[in-house]
């Protein structure tokens, strides 16, 4: 019970990676503020939590909605201790000699500015609070070429710089600001922002979850328990003395993906988009 007694916000929270950390934190003895756009996915979390979770609807798009949301939990519970910045999702996905200024701006707002606003919210209701923690969710792609959208890598890569400069504004109030960069999580994302039909998206997830089990040197696909516990983590006493840093849970992807040493096995990057065609043109016959 790491967590009892504290008071945690989680955004993007009704599903994937957020849903896991939402349930590991309430698991732990933490009073969850669970924030999505998804108000079945959000409101079911919450009816079967005993109280433990409140759902928030949030737009993480509209800073207002931000506001408001850190606004919610301290009204209702006193503080916050823990952010964990979460929701985004692949936004434009056009190369760099393609994209449009509102495709950039739009990524931009929803992967980075969110996560600016949510600790500009959140902050002045940590501040002096034992073991105030934010940790915000980054990407392999903060990293390195050719694990997403060009445009979403950058936005990654300002989350990860942010989560620096932003823990050196904080640290003056206790308050430690870390950053986590999944690999290749099971999650929803990827059929999300892929152009897969509706009816083809179940066989799509079925192909991704194949694809994540030869993507990197572990042999297995990342689940979204695997951020949690590390998200746990960072959030937790445990990690007290790190702040202004990186975790990265990816199972050594950045370390070579399969196609450094197989030749026969297409990027991964690549191969998303190759199976998105194949989607379309099977929804098209």
């Amino acid at each position: 019970m790491r967590f009892a007694g504290k008071v945690a916000v989680v955004t993007g929270a009704a599903s994937g990676i957020g849903k896991a950390t939402v349930l590991k934190l309430a698991g732990e003895g933490a009073h969850v503020f669970a924030a999505d756009i998804d108000e079945a996915g959000g409101q079911a979390l919450a009816d079967q939590s005993n109280g433990k979770i409140d759902f928030v609807r949030c737009d993480v798009t509209r800073a207002s909605d931000i506001e408001a949301l850190m606004n919610t939990a301290p009204v209702k519970a006193g503080g916050i201790d823990i952010l964990f910045n979460n929701a985004a999702a692949a936004g434009d996905r056009a190369p760099i000699d393609e994209i449009s200024p509102e495709g950039w701006d739009f990524t931009m707002n929803l992967v980075l500015k969110s996560v600016a606003m949510g600790i500009r919210y959140a902050s002045p209701h940590m501040k002096h609070r034992k073991g105030a923690s934010i940790v915000n969710t980054a990407s392999v792609a903060a990293l390195g070429a050719g694990y997403s959208p060009i445009a979403y890598a950058v936005a990654k890569a300002g989350v990860l710089h942010l989560s620096k400069v932003a823990a050196t504004d904080l640290a003056q109030y206790g308050i430690r600001v870390n950053a986590i960069c999944p690999g290749f999580i099971n999650t929803n994302i990827f059929t999300s922002s892929l152009e897969v039909p509706d009816a083809n998206k179940d066989a799509a997830k079925a192909i991704i979850a194949g694809m994540s089990t030869n993507a990197q040197p572990v042999a297995r696909g990342g689940e979204p328990e695997d951020i949690a516990n590390a998200v746990a983590y960072l959030a937790s006493e445990e990690s007290s003395f790190m702040t202004g840093t990186h975790m990265l849970v990816d199972g050594g992807l950045t370390i070579g993906q399969r196609h450094a040493w197989d030749k026969e096995t297409p990027g991964l990057f690549d191969a998303l988009v190759a199976m998105e065609e194949a989607a379309k043109a099977g929804a098209a016959a």
